[in-house]
């Protein structure tokens, strides 16, 4: 028997690569009234991928929780297509099928996963999210971490991730828009009860946020890519009510809200994730800016179960 064997840590622990840092949030939700992020922090690469993620494991013992990571934008697509009518056992292969002639390169070489949306209203056929990744993207993604010696347990997309924190700012009974943006783009998703509905993804940076000179142009343009997204949610889910959108904090975000407030049909809040977490050992993610830079991460710690 070993005695010294380490204890495994509850929850999940993210971590994501770039192309000069390595981020990790470790959040525990389980059995706690409300979230408690207990890690999330930024680390810059000290030599590759692989020798960054060595130094990690040792200095984080990181040997000790289920790990993670999150699909970039660029890495995956994400389709909305009819719920194959076969046995749930078999949902998932037959969704692969569904993708053929969607996608631009060889069904044999892709991976798919695929989720249920709840229905819509007159929807003749159940929905369904279906993702499809290259074998190449995930092999060239976990490659790193398996030489590192760290065991990814499961790949998210950031439409779940940002989903899993929606669930904790809906009002019950209702559904909510977040809007949620990086370095890269902007997502928004539709969600109630912790069920995602739809997404849609809007390219807009938060790089673009800095600019005020242009800030007009920008508002008026999310506004208008806002303002259609809601519209079709409420064509398509008219039994689902939304209360309201919620913005990730961006550069002058006080007056990008004040504008989509003056301009869409929804009331519009800014995101304070001090309203629904505790993280008080990270006092960091009391900036507003830092906790929309670590959106995706803190959402994909707060995945439920515990494998996939």
């Amino acid at each position: 028997m070993n005695f010294f064997r380490k204890s495994p840590r509850p929850g999940w622990l993210c971590l994501t690569m770039h192309d000069d840092r390595v981020d990790l949030s470790h959040v525990l939700a389980e059995g706690r009234p409300r979230p408690e992020v207990l890690l999330c922090e930024s680390f810059r690469k000290d030599g590759d991928d692989v020798a960054t993620l060595v130094r990690l494991r040792r200095e984080l013992d990181l040997d000790r929780y289920r790990c993670l990571t999150v699909l970039k934008h660029r890495d995956y697509q994400m389709f909305s297509i009819d719920r194959p009518e076969v046995p749930d056992s078999e949902v998932r292969a037959a969704a692969r099928w569904s993708l053929k002639d969607l996608i631009d390169y060889p069904i044999e070489t892709v991976t798919v996963d695929a989720v249920g949306v709840p229905a819509g209203d007159g929807e003749r056929k159940p929905q369904m999210l279906a993702i499809a990744v290259r074998n190449e993207t995930i092999s060239a993604m976990v490659k790193p971490f398996n030489e590192a010696d760290i065991g990814l347990i499961a790949i998210d997309v950031p439409e779940f991730a940002q989903r899993n924190l929606a669930h904790l700012l809906e009002a019950e009974g209702r559904g909510l828009a977040l809007f949620g943006v990086d370095a890269d783009s902007a997502t928004l998703t539709f969600t109630a009860d912790g069920e995602l509905y739809q997404s849609r993804r809007i390219e807009v940076s938060l790089g673009d946020f800095e600019n005020e000179a242009a800030a007009e142009s920008l508002y008026d343009r999310v506004a208008l890519e806002l303002q259609r997204s809601f519209d079709h949610f409420d064509r398509k889910f008219r039994n689902v009510s939304l209360s309201r959108v919620v913005v990730c904090n961006v550069p002058f975000g006080d007056q990008f809200v004040g504008y989509l407030a003056a301009n869409l049909t929804l009331p519009v809040e800014l995101l304070d994730l001090g309203q629904v977490m505790d993280f008080p050992s990270v006092p960091e993610l009391r900036d507003p800016l830092r906790q929309t830079q670590c959106l995706q991460i803190i959402g994909a710690s707060m995945r439920a179960g515990s494998a996939a």
